[in-house]
């Protein structure tokens, strides 16, 4: 076994994560500069709402210090299967992994290496099924676990979050050319909880060439569907993810 978890390239388990990955279509990583821009909450309704279209969707919460999905869909009472790998089990037509099935409700502070090889572990051993679209909810920032994401998931396309807070800008701004940069695929930027009219978001990216796909108004009741699925696709924060998979999902 490789004692050094930073040696990726030379750990065995990446090419086991090859394997687990093959019969996905496509991977898309939800991303961002900070923490509580929506983030969390942006990639389960999405994958709830390609469930609804029809596809098969897994969804995979890799934000290992702070898990939050299985909060957000009111996941309670159903686990993973042992079978040559761990099956993540399906709820609301979902199959769902998170680093919660490992920890329970017990903090998980990770550090340096130990982020990376938790990361690298869950995702060898996460034995998922043929789908047709992976969402995964990234650690916010543009650290080594991003790094280790795309590494890893090496098809994987970003969908970049927004606020029009000027700090998180500055951080997306970071995020954007990072990915540019490493030639990984960007599907575009969202601005979530905007308030007013003002297009700031808008404007400061203009300088990317990324495609902006939308703003999502501050919705003050979505507070009140987290844990039950069937008020989060009735919420307006739903009906405006529905609208940009129609407009850029093809």
């Amino acid at each position: 076994m490789i004692q050094d978890a930073g040696s990726k390239t030379m750990d065995p388990r990446s090419n086991i994560i090859d394997k687990r990955l093959a019969r996905i279509k496509r991977i898309i990583a939800v991303s961002g500069g900070k923490g509580g821009i929506g983030k969390s909450l942006t990639a389960s309704v999405l994958a709830l709402t390609l469930s609804r279209l029809g596809h098969r969707v897994g969804l995979l919460d890799l934000d290992l210090s702070a898990p939050s999905m299985h909060v957000i869909l009111g996941i309670e009472g159903v686990y993973p299967k042992e079978e040559k790998g761990i099956v993540p089990p399906e709820i609301y037509g979902i199959e769902f992994m998170s680093i919660v099935y490992f920890t329970g409700d017990n903090p998980s502070p990770l550090r340096g290496i130990d982020i990376s090889n938790a990361m690298l572990e869950l995702l060898a051993v996460t034995k998922w099924s043929s789908l047709d679209f992976l969402i995964v909810d990234t650690p916010p920032g543009i650290g080594d676990a991003t790094m280790d994401i795309i590494r890893w998931m090496k098809r994987a396309e970003f969908l970049v979050m927004a606020t029009s807070s000027k700090v998180v800008l500055e951080t997306v701004k970071k995020v954007i050319k990072m990915l540019t940069e490493l030639n990984v695929p960007i599907i575009g930027v969202i601005e979530n909880m905007k308030m007013g009219k003002s297009s700031l978001v808008k404007e400061e990216l203009k300088e990317f060439d990324v495609p902006f796909l939308g703003e999502m108004g501050f919705d003050d009741k979505i507070e009140d569907a987290i844990g039950e699925v069937d008020k989060l696709l009735e919420s307006d924060f739903a009906a405006c993810i529905k609208g940009i998979v129609f407009s850029s999902f093809k």
